[in-house]
């Protein structure tokens, strides 16, 4: 089985992934967003789920990540 350096952190729509991502950046966290919808759309098909995105960040940063994440989230009540 293949090591796996990123753990997905968030999930949700385009905005709030914008914020989180932001937030993280703030502390020096780069983190890496997946939009299956956006890939496909740029390869030619449809999505179901348009703006759906997942913001993954490297495990050695997973530990100062998981606070900003809920924090954000309890904002928003997501």
């Amino acid at each position: 089985m293949e090591d796996v350096n990123y753990i997905k952190v968030f999930s949700g729509n385009f905005i709030i992934v914008q914020l989180v991502l932001d937030r993280l950046q703030s502390i020096g966290i780069n983190a890496i967003i997946k939009d299956e919808s956006e890939s496909g759309r740029l390869a030619g098909f449809g999505s179901s789920i348009q703006g759906f995105q997942e913001l993954f960040v490297n495990k050695d940063e997973l530990d100062n990540a998981l606070p900003i994440v809920e924090s954000v989230k309890s904002e928003l009540k997501v």
